[in-house]
């Protein structure tokens, strides 16, 4: 294995500890679900085309820029809400532009909604609603950093539920309760 190889790797196992699951699977499940090209995709998410690729290839470990992490979860939250295929393709247009618009504006300390077409009766839905609600990923993440000292099971879920994918916060729920 080569050098760029090796990089290549250690960058994929940071994104699985980081964002439980190398970026690429993760927006590319986004991008099929949403069905827009990886260049329409970068534009929602107010990265240049190849930086996303970077991202995706493994040739970039992390998403840098809070604001742009927060837009992939608001992005993931629309998908993956349980009326995302009931939502007229309109609707789902309207919702993006709405994230890609705050793309311009977004910052560290930037909240984007998480908008239900109903109020989720999944318990983790709801919970990642509240918190991305109250705070953006970069706060989520400064919350839970403060935290791991004396409450690393409430960093844990912070970052579980907040910054996390459905899947491990619906995971930790199951295995907590």
């Amino acid at each position: 294995m080569g050098q760029a190889d090796e990089v290549v790797a250690r960058n994929r196992r940071q994104q699985v500890e980081w964002y439980g699951e190398p970026l690429g699977e993760r927006v590319r499940r986004l991008i099929e679900r949403l069905n827009v090209s990886q260049t329409a995709f970068a534009d929602i998410l107010g990265l240049s085309a190849p930086m996303l690729s970077q991202l995706m290839s493994g040739h970039r470990a992390k998403i840098s820029n809070p604001a742009v992490l927060s837009r992939l979860m608001a992005v993931e939250a629309l998908v993956t809400g349980q009326d995302f295929d009931l939502l007229p393709a309109r609707e789902v247009r309207d919702r993006l532009d709405m994230i890609r618009q705050d793309a311009t504006a977004a910052s560290t300390t930037t909240r984007i909604p998480v908008m239900p077409v109903q109020q989720p009766t999944d318990p983790v839905l709801v919970i990642q609603a509240l918190l991305r609600a109250a705070a953006s990923a970069g706060e989520i993440e400064s919350a839970a950093a403060l935290l791991d000292a004396d409450f690393p099971d409430l960093a844990t879920i912070l970052r579980t539920y907040g910054n996390g994918r459905t899947a491990e916060a619906r995971a930790h729920l199951a295995r907590t309760l």
